[in-house]
């Protein structure tokens, strides 16, 4: 009978040792390669990350984008596109990552990540007690808004251009998606 050897799963030690400056998540050990965001992306997280900000700028938390990891398990290594850490547990930064979940996470989709988006992470931030999060898709300038509800991450809302939502895990900032998405505004 022949035994299948079962794969070996990666860990943080051996995530922060690897070589080279590329980009890479880590997935119940699995490793992940990130590809480079293309310029909607950018732009879309550059407008959605200055708007972020306001929360931070009233002392409600701090505030993130990738690449930072955040670090849920010794299997789970994550780089959202912006994450938020609220005052009240701030101690989960480190100068070097953050050792557990943040209050909200962001992902941009992208056709490259949308399912794992959507599935993994979107799971592995449920586990981990992530409170809030938002799927982003730039191409068809919506936002889907998810809270933690029964340990699922679930759909609390949909937003699309012209229209805005408020963010509880913000204090209650409200988030015009005109200024997101708006293609005239670089």
């Amino acid at each position: 009978m022949v035994q299948v050897k079962p794969k070996a799963k990666l860990t943080y030690d051996d995530y922060a040792n690897l070589p080279g400056d590329e980009r890479y998540e880590l997935i119940d050990g699995e490793l992940i390669l990130v590809g480079s965001p293309r310029e909607i992306h950018q732009r879309t997280a550059k407008r959605l990350f200055r708007l972020i900000l306001l929360a931070e700028d009233n002392g409600l938390g701090w505030a993130y984008y990738a690449p930072f990891d955040v670090v849920l398990t010794d299997n789970d290594v994550v780089q959202p596109d912006m994450l938020f850490i609220s005052r009240e547990r701030e101690d989960i930064i480190t100068a070097a990552n953050v050792q557990g979940a943040p209050d909200l996470v962001v992902e941009i989709l992208s056709p490259s990540t949308a399912r794992r988006d959507w599935t993994q992470k979107r799971e592995l931030y449920a586990r981990h007690e992530v409170k809030e999060m938002w799927l982003v898709e730039p191409e068809a300038g919506i936002v889907w808004m998810l809270t933690l509800r029964d340990g699922e991450l679930a759909i609390a809302g949909i937003y699309g251009e012209g229209q805005s939502f408020t963010s509880p895990t913000l204090g209650g900032l409200t988030i015009d998606l005109t200024d997101v998405f708006t293609a005239s505004w670089r």
